[in-house]
């Protein structure tokens, strides 16, 4: 059974890694999740306040996550049609040529959802970048709690071992 958490461990830890780069992929909860079955295994034992905390900090993360973009979108001026545009681009950018498609999208969907609300040109793209600007902001956060969640995973299995 020990082996079979530890394999469940590793595969949530691999995912939750990708999902810090692809938002289609809840990054610090699968981490967390590898962390919470890591520590069911006899392979690593976390305090409970160590679970709880990152627990918590998985949580917020992924909440924020969902509204970076957003905000900064809006932060550089975009109105709801840039909003709107950078929000089908993150989706459109999932299925049609990831991970470039990732990137590329929301800021093209911005774009074009800001040139559709009547905006001219350079107020366009200045909207745009700000969706470019948060979803970076959140791939750089969610990388750093993933990554700092790693580390204590391979930590714990390495005093194991």
């Amino acid at each position: 059974m020990d082996i079979l958490l530890l394999i469940a461990a590793i595969i949530c830890m691999g995912l939750g890694l990708l999902g810090a780069l692809l938002p289609i992929l809840p990054g610090p909860i699968l981490s967390y999740c590898g962390l919470v079955l890591l520590h069911l295994s006899h392979f690593a034992s976390f305090s409970t306040h160590f679970l709880i905390a990152y627990g918590v900090i998985a949580v917020i993360i992924f909440l924020l996550d969902m509204f970076i973009p957003v905000g900064a979108t809006k932060a550089f001026g975009a109105s709801n049609f840039g909003t709107w545009g950078a929000g089908i681009g993150v989706v459109a950018g999932i299925f049609f040529l990831p991970p470039l498609g990732i990137v590329l999208f929301p800021f093209t969907g911005a774009l074009a959802g800001e040139l559709i609300g009547g905006k001219n040109l350079q107020k366009s793209i200045k909207g745009a970048f700000g969706s470019f600007l948060g979803f970076v902001l959140g791939v750089v956060i969610n990388l750093a709690v993933c990554l700092l969640m790693a580390f204590y995973f391979v930590e714990a299995l390495y005093i194991y071992f």
